[in-house]
C-alpha cells in the first residue's frame, strides 16, 4: 500500500508568508494572536506537516507550550482587540 501525497492545506501560501514574519518579528501580542490561531487551524489538518514542524519551532524559540500559548492569548483577547475588522476584510478562521 503506497503512501498517500501530503494533504495542502488551501491557505498554506498565506500561511507560509505569516509564519516568515513570525520567525522575523519575534514575540508580540499580535504575533501571540497569530501563532495560536494558525496552531487551531492546523491542528488535526491532515498534512502541511512543515507548517505544522514551524509552528512548534515558534513555541520553542519563545519558550511557551501550547497550553500556554493559549492562556495569553485569552488574556490579550480579554483586554484588548488584535483583529480589526475593515470592510475590505475577509475572516480568516477557515
Amino acid at each position: 500500500m503506497s503512501q498517500s501525497p501530503e494533504q495542502r492545506h488551501p491557505r498554506e501560501k498565506p500561511d507560509r508568508e505569516v509564519v516568515e514574519r513570525l520567525f522575523q518579528e519575534g514575540m508580540s501580542d499580535y504575533n501571540l494572536a497569530e501563532l495560536a490561531r494558525l496552531r487551531i487551524r492546523y491542528h488535526n489538518f491532515p498534512g502541511a506537516n512543515e507548517i505544522k514542524r514551524d509552528l512548534e519551532l515558534l513555541l520553542q524559540q519563545w519558550g511557551l507550550t501550547e497550553e500556554a500559548l493559549f492562556e495569553k492569548t485569552r488574556q490579550i483577547h480579554s483586554y484588548r482587540t488584535i483583529y480589526r475588522k475593515r470592510e475590505t476584510d475577509q475572516e480568516d478562521w477557515s
